[in-house]
């Protein structure tokens, strides 16, 4: 289920389909994996380790977020509207 959550939301942010290197390629695929830390955190509130990879996940994806703003905003504002995220 997760595989298809991730290879949609890919697909509507790559360009091609061997496009894995791309910022907006990562970002994507960094936010999956976040939501499903979210998820699982949910119900296992003393994983302490899934925390601390949650945390720095966020971390890089923001890093890469403010990359993305700085050389090309017009990918940015339409990545952060597909992708939902707050901004």
């Amino acid at each position: 289920m997760t595989e298809t959550k991730t290879a949609s939301a890919k697909k509507s942010v790559t360009t091609t389909a061997e496009d894995t290197g791309s910022t907006s390629a990562q970002i994507t695929a960094m936010t999956v994996r976040i939501n499903e830390l979210t998820e699982h955190l949910k119900v296992n509130k003393k994983d302490h380790m899934a925390r601390r990879g949650l945390l720095v996940l966020v971390g890089r994806r923001k890093r890469l977020l403010k990359y993305l703003a700085s050389k090309d905003s017009a990918t940015y504002l339409e990545l952060i509207k597909k992708l939902g995220l707050r901004r």
